[in-house]
């Protein structure tokens, strides 16, 4: 019950731009319909490298998935 409701609040806190609206309700309504395997494989098991360096933490995506534009636009929501 809580995986499911992470990923309906999640699907619920991404912003959604005046400018490409449609588009952005149309990744809302997916997100919110798909399998909590799916979300899992889309935004929690993203590879990536983190770096320290400078009194910085960077993480480096190391690939690419259809919905990490989604994924980019909640991390800078929240």
């Amino acid at each position: 019950s809580l995986a499911w409701t992470l990923k309906a609040w999640c699907a619920l806190l991404v912003p959604i731009s005046p400018r490409w609206a449609d588009k952005h309700n149309g990744e809302r309504r997916l997100m919110l319909r798909m399998e909590f395997r799916t979300f899992r494989q889309a935004f929690i098991e993203i590879p990536c490298q983190i770096v320290k360096g400078a009194r910085q933490v960077r993480w480096r995506i190391l690939a690419w998935n259809p919905w990490l534009g989604l994924f980019l636009r909640l991390d800078a929501a929240l």
